[in-house]
């Protein structure tokens, strides 16, 4: 948990963080691996609140039997890392436009 001080945000914010965050986790996991290489993918952002707002992130990959060896626990998380990161600095540009 991290304090950022950000304004309570908008329905539109509490939208385009889900989005910033959605796109961060698909494009970390295909630069990993070929989307040929991928059954399924599901990213799913939640956001509680708006001022806190508590944003839980899940990735579920499946792969095709060619990948049975990959370690996909190991991909997910690393995408959900990426998610957050990128929600964190969406969310700092919100808080310093609202020094502003």
């Amino acid at each position: 948990m991290e304090e950022i001080g950000i304004p309570e945000l908008t329905p539109e914010q509490l939208e385009k963080l889900c989005e910033i965050g959605e796109k961060a986790a698909r494009k970390y996991v295909l630069s990993k691996i070929s989307s040929s290489k991928i059954s399924d993918l599901n990213i799913s952002i939640e956001t509680e609140g708006s001022k806190p707002v508590t944003v839980n992130i899940d990735v579920e990959i499946s792969l095709t039997s060619l990948m049975k060896d990959y370690d996909v626990e190991k991909l997910a998380k690393e995408a959900a890392e990426m998610a957050f990161a990128s929600i964190k600095e969406y969310l700092s540009e919100i808080a310093c436009k609202s020094t502003k």
